[in-house]
């Protein structure tokens, strides 16, 4: 998986007719009833149509983000790794190396205007370690930019340009659920630097997971070509509004193969919503979790199709619990929105806002259930606690901490993990020498159940020859024997 962006103008004749509706929505033709049928183009003239008025609608808003960062890099001196030379002066020959050298590294991408007032949406892993960030209009006039907030579990951030009473043009978002597979996109971005490029294509499909690029997943797939460069730019659909924000291409070379991924428009209205109001994002916890229904599940409980997650576990208190959801309810719905697995539940509460309610379908018995089920911030509950290990054990050099929902969520876990975690590790220390990992979390010492921070440190005052520890790791668990 490539991390991404898009390129040139590709306007077939199949696509024509659908274009009529862009020629419609500014005015240049009148397609009677088109708007509520989708067809293949009937005439001469519908083929020779054009996708330019819509170009000329949405490239405006879509602005290339140049970001800017020092880096140290150490002097290299051939001489120095000659083996007649080091037969001399061996390792000290590194202590002669004239030191580490200041470099300014810059990087490209793309982002879309989203308000008139020079609010912009792009990725964040175009911004990752970035001092300075500049934006470079279409029509080439250059802006600093403020970085409002970012949001890694999504890959989106945003800007804020000085504009000193401008107003810009800017893509209005669309309801991204209302996108059909086949449905005509637009990709405008500026791949490999060459300038800002637009290409053609369609959805290919929805609710497309990409795990190495945010856990929190539900793309847009389209065959508009995508490369990199064109992070954080715009697909478009055919009313002239941003439906996703191209971030992701599946590709060994880099280069486009017909399979990008764009973030759908609701998540980034709700991500840009917190960012700009508190500047960070807070996610609903519905206080429950659950499988995804397979086929023999579905067979079992006399479904006619396999979709939607079952509640196999409900948290004492919280917000599921207090609702009415139960073990071994199958939750098939949320707010009228099918549930597909518990990927896709995931992002749906996750693109719903803390405060709001949201109204639960289930099946219970083999009959319908309709629930309320507040939609509430993950609490710390236990509080963390982060402690750094040291003594003669295999945890020394650790920073572990109890697992929360908030601490859960911060860290892109399930909400209901609970147990100790590691969060950092002391390069020298033991920990680290034996293999443990950030993210590990620890389950049992030596057969006991380490519940807390507070469990551990009791456990490693003991003595042991043999230390038999079970944890979790990628969701796997396993043992390590340490004598």
């Amino acid at each position: 998986m490539k991390i991404c962006s898009v390129n040139s103008l590709r306007v077939g004749a199949f696509c024509a007719l659908f274009v009529a509706t862009v020629l419609t929505s500014v005015g240049l033709m009148a397609v009677p009833g088109f708007a509520q049928e989708r067809m293949s183009p009937q005439t001469r003239q519908q083929v020779q149509l054009s996708f330019a008025p819509l170009v000329k609608q949405a490239a405006p808003a879509v602005v290339n983000v140049f970001t800017s960062k020092t880096v140290r890099t150490r002097k290299t001196v051939p001489l120095f790794d000659d083996p007649f030379f080091r037969r001399f002066f061996g390792d000290n020959a590194q202590r002669i190396i004239p030191g580490p050298e200041k470099k300014v590294q810059n990087t490209l991408g793309s982002g879309v205007l989203i308000r008139g007032d020079g609010l912009v949406v792009t990725n964040n892993h175009v911004l990752e370690g970035a001092e300075e960030v500049k934006v470079v209009l279409n029509d080439r006039r250059e802006f600093a930019a403020k970085i409002l907030g970012k949001d890694e579990r999504t890959d989106l951030a945003v800007l804020k340009l000085d504009l000193k009473g401008e107003s810009l043009p800017f893509l209005q978002l669309s309801d991204s659920d209302q996108l059909e597979i086949g449905d005509l996109v637009l990709a405008v971005g500026n791949p490999f630097g060459v300038g800002q490029t637009v290409t053609s294509g369609i959805v290919s499909a929805l609710a497309r997971t990409a795990s190495s690029v945010s856990d929190l997943n539900s793309f847009i797939q389209t065959d508009a070509a995508i490369n990199p460069g064109n992070s954080g730019g715009a697909l478009v659909d055919m009313s002239g509004k941003l439906v996703g924000v191209n971030t992701a291409i599946f590709s060994k070379t880099g280069a486009s193969n017909g399979i990008g991924f764009a973030i759908p428009s609701n998540m980034v209205k709700r991500v840009v919503s917190a960012l700009v109001t508190t500047g960070n994002v807070v996610r609903p916890w519905l206080g429950a979790k659950g499988q995804g229904v397979t086929a023999n599940i579905a067979e079992s409980l006399g479904m006619k199709r396999p979709f939607g997650v079952m509640i196999t576990e409900v948290h004492e208190g919280g917000p599921a619990a207090r609702g009415g959801l139960k073990v071994g309810d199958v939750l098939l719905g949320v707010n009228g929105k099918e549930v597909r697995d518990g990927q896709n539940l995931r992002f749906i509460i996750a693109t719903l806002e803390v405060g709001g309610k949201a109204s639960v379908s289930v099946m219970r018995r083999g009959g319908p259930v309709s629930l309320d089920i507040a939609l509430e911030a993950p609490p710390e509950i236990p509080r963390r606690e982060e402690t750094l290990l040291r003594g003669h054990h295999p945890f020394e050099g650790a920073v572990v901490a109890n697992l929360s929902p908030k601490l859960a969520d911060e860290l892109g876990l399930e909400h209901e993990q609970t147990g100790v975690i590691v969060l950092a590790l002391d390069r020298k220390g033991s920990a680290a020498r034996l293999g443990f990992e950030r993210g590990d979390i620890i389950l049992k010492l030596n057969g006991e159940v380490v519940a807390s921070v507070k469990d551990l440190l009791g456990m490693l005052r003991e003595t042991a020859s043999t230390w038999v520890i079970r944890i979790e790791r990628d969701g796997q668990e396993s043992n390590i024997v340490i004598r």
